[in-house]
């Protein structure tokens, strides 16, 4: 029997985020071009999160139930064939082209378990004194992800020209199929040598209806704690998603019309996940080793609400490098102890659920954060930038005088 393996579990993350990254940035300029409304365009973007929000746990149940393989399997099948949707529609116009658009959103979020159920596998293979380490390659395999994704999807649609070496992309449907490619690659290389990680001999995990998931896991106060918080991490953080490059182009006077200044919003994002990714890479292990989990998930959100709050008030590139980067440290450190200690507070058979009402808590985030601070930022840039430095200053408070004091490890 094949040995489980960090690496190949890194690679089917990595693999589904660069998918998921290629896609992404399409999304509202493709939603626009064949006629929609800011509403829908809202709809279509946020149609993922609102699926992943109900899908999330009850893949992470199914998966403590039958195994990390199967749903793993399925997921990355399903992510194959919501990029192939994508890429016809890319290819229509109209009404039909916006439809299939959502369609392929929806089943894309209905199939999302890569992430929750990878994070069950990180538990199974883990001594608990690890967890918060090997989590952290789930945040690495996002940022590259992240990094690489909208970079293809350039290549893809438009190609290059670079030292006499030409290639004129595939067209609008090009990021699509490319993307498809890459989640069924992802879904060969799974089939192919990524072992089960839940052994038979492994605690059976009972039947519950789907609302009892929630009620379940929220119902235990250190559980339902880091699920709260997690909440408010990834709130704070969506925020600032939505309106970066709204609160650039405001307070640099940029014109996004322009080339070279549209490809600087890229390039501040590309620079905020390369951050993420270096600290989740190799900080994250030494941090928790230093602070333990408690300590550390309050300091990553007293980073968070230190950097969000003068972020919008910044005038010099300078300064906005260095905001940005604490900005990305403190995100980053938050996400690994997090569901590091979740799954140490977790029984065996309970990982994939417990894990996948945390992942269905920040999808929900994804949804509120970027209508709050869309609607905030209409009135004045700064509020909500402010509004989430307060949102995280006060659950980094709340993380210190109550997990720093109320949560050990199991004996």
């Amino acid at each position: 029997m094949k040995k489980p393996s960090l690496l190949v579990i890194f690679l089917t993350v990595f693999l589904d985020l660069v998918g998921f990254g290629i896609v992404l940035p399409l999304l509202p300029v493709y939603s626009e071009n064949f006629g929609a409304s800011g509403f829908l365009v809202g709809v279509i973007m946020a149609s993922f999160s609102a699926m992943q929000f109900f899908f999330a746990p009850l893949w992470g149940r199914w998966s403590d139930r039958v195994g990390r393989r199967p749903v793993l399997l399925i997921s990355n099948f399903g992510s194959a064939v919501s990029y192939a949707i994508f890429a016809v529609a890319s290819g229509l116009k109209g009404d039909t082209a916006l439809w299939m658009l959502l369609a392929s959103r929806i089943f894309a979020g209905i199939c999302g378990a890569n992430i929750s159920v990878a994070q069950a596998y990180i538990a199974d293979i883990t001594p608990p004194e690890d967890r918060s380490k090997r989590m952290g390659l789930i945040g690495m395999a996002f940022g590259l992800g992240f990094i690489l994704g909208p970079a293809l999807s350039g290549l893809s649609l438009a190609g290059f020209n670079v030292f006499g070496l030409k290639f004129d992309g595939f067209g609008n449907t090009g990021p699509g199929w490319v993307a498809a490619a890459m989640c069924f690659g992802n879904f060969l290389l799974t089939l192919a040598i990524l072992p089960e990680s839940r052994q038979p001999s492994s605690e059976h995990a009972p039947d519950r209806p789907r609302l009892a998931l929630w009620t379940h896991t929220l119902a235990r106060p250190q559980v339902g704690l880091l699920v709260w918080l997690f909440f408010l991490a990834t709130f704070a953080f969506s925020c600032f998603e939505t309106t970066l490059g709204l609160l650039v182009i405001d307070s640099f006077k940029l014109d996004i019309h322009k080339p070279d200044d549209a490809k600087i919003i890229g390039y501040l994002f590309a620079y905020c996940g390369l951050v993420g990714a270096c600290v989740q890479g190799g900080g994250i292990g030494r941090a928790v080793k230093k602070l333990g989990e408690p300590k550390l998930i309050a300091v990553s959100l007293l980073f968070t609400a230190a950097s969000l709050a003068p972020l919008p008030f910044v005038r010099s590139w300078g300064a906005l490098l260095g905001v940005l980067a604490l900005l990305a440290i403190g995100s980053s450190l938050a996400r690994a102890p997090i569901f590091g200690l979740l799954s140490i507070l977790t029984p065996a058979h309970e990982q994939g659920e417990t894990i996948g009402v945390a992942q269905s808590f920040g999808s929900l985030a994804r949804i509120a954060g970027p209508i709050f601070a869309g609607s905030l930022f209409h009135l004045h840039p700064s509020w909500p930038y402010l509004a989430c430095a307060g949102v995280s200053l006060a659950a980094g408070l709340l993380a210190w005088g109550k997990l720093h004091h109320s949560v050990g490890r199991p004996k």
